[in-house]
């Protein structure tokens, strides 16, 4: 009794036009649900033009027709960055919404409140914006991709660039007491291995500390020729400051993060950030040196159509739209075999994927035990009014 209802109701599934097998969750014949969590209020708040750049793009694919048919319904709310917020609001999107998959939330610990819980659910966390190394470990979290250069490539090729530049120099880092200076710590223990006690002093501060000039103080002492700051803007900012006011001449590093003219190099002053050397992905819209590149004039004309009256400037909106120009590609590779497997598998199954806004030479190329976009990095040093991009595009291979 019990085969002869399941094939009724096979047959009645058939003559209703719908498809008898089981769908993934969210596909239809004509979208796709993908959903992502931002801070769009509270302390972080700025860092939601990511999510505002991600919008615009699929708004724009969605005004091309969609992807093979399909249109993205792009679901997504404000986790205010705050983690029990991540974990109630990416619940819903997956228990409730039932979106195929995440693609692109944004803040460190949301992600690390959430990423088991997604992984266990066997759910697509796709390019997740945040550079924790522990995030790009396949075998704990087969389901998750990574977004941002990791933390620890961002590192190693620092400590490449130092150890070419200045082979014999001591090395000072100043580093975040949390997941993001520790993991840069870290990566120069790696490249360095039986080295690193040898050649590398090391500071850690707190984010509730008022100032850091004491450690920058302590650093200089101990006769190191080059610098790391491996933190936020606010103390990128502090350390230039007080660099300049000691007279200490070194090799001097910011990281990625805090690289941002407007939020670190202005409130330092840019005079006193000469000769600064940061790693950098993206091209900079307002950067005359761009101004006539193929891929920025794509650019402003995408900006002045989808962000009309936001702030071109402002790095995250371009981050963002990178972010949706990877989600097009990952789903233009899965063709109609929108499974959640397929899915995983074209995430890490990107080529050569070059972007209009990418410095050129830096591709995003991931592979079947690799979960990051980026590996690789520009190098750019800071003249007193723009940044200079110098050498080669780096990666993080060993020596």
């Amino acid at each position: 009794m019990f085969r002869k209802t399941i094939l009724a109701a096979a047959i009645g599934a058939m003559i209703g036009g719908v498809p008898a097998r089981a769908e993934t969750p969210g596909v239809t014949e004509t979208e796709i649900k993908v959903g992502a969590t931002f801070p769009f209020s509270g302390p972080a708040s700025p860092l939601s033009n990511t999510g505002k750049g991600l919008i615009a793009y699929v708004n724009s694919i969605n005004d091309r027709g969609g992807i093979n048919g399909r249109k993205i319904n792009l679901i997504t709310y404000d986790d205010a960055y705050s983690p029990p917020k991540t974990v109630e609001q990416t619940r819903k999107l997956i228990e409730s919404d039932e979106v195929t998959f995440l693609f692109g939330p944004l803040g460190t610990p949301g992600i690390a409140a959430t990423i088991k819980y997604v992984n266990a659910k066997k759910v697509p966390h796709l390019f997740v914006v945040s550079g924790v190394s522990k995030f790009t470990n396949f075998a704990e979290f087969p389901m998750t991709t990574t977004g941002l250069p990791s933390y620890d490539t961002e590192g190693r090729i620092y400590a490449k660039y130092i150890t070419q530049s200045r082979p014999d120099a001591k090395i000072a880092i100043l580093y975040q007491n949390d997941d993001l200076g520790k993991d840069f710590v870290n990566a120069f223990r790696g490249y360095l291995k039986g080295d690193f006690d040898k050649k590398v002093v090391v500071s850690s501060y707190e984010v509730t500390e008022p100032t850091i000039d004491s450690h920058v103080v302590s650093l200089k002492a101990s006769g190191a020729e080059a610098f790391l700051v491996a933190g936020t803007p606010k103390f990128a900012a502090q350390a230039i400051k007080k660099v300049d006011e000691i007279g200490w001449k070194p090799l001097f590093l910011i990281n990625f993060v805090s690289s941002s003219v407007s939020s670190t190099i202005v409130p330092a002053g840019p005079e006193k950030a000469v000769g600064i050397v940061a790693a950098t992905i993206t091209k900079d819209p307002n950067d005359k040196k761009w101004a006539d590149d193929a891929g920025i004039k794509w650019y402003r004309d995408h900006f002045a159509k989808y962000l009309q009256g936001a702030d071109i400037g402002d790095a995250n909106y371009l981050f963002g739209t990178q972010q949706g120009q990877i989600l097009e590609q990952v789903l233009k590779q899965c063709g109609n075999d929108l499974s959640r497997e397929n899915i995983v598998k074209q995430s890490r199954s990107v080529r050569g994927l070059s972007l209009p806004t990418l410095i050129p030479g830096i591709t995003i190329n991931t592979g079947p035990e690799n979960s990051m976009a980026y590996t690789q990095l520009q190098l750019q040093r800071w003249n007193g009014s723009t940044w200079d991009q110098f050498g080669d595009v780096l990666s993080a291979e060993e020596k």
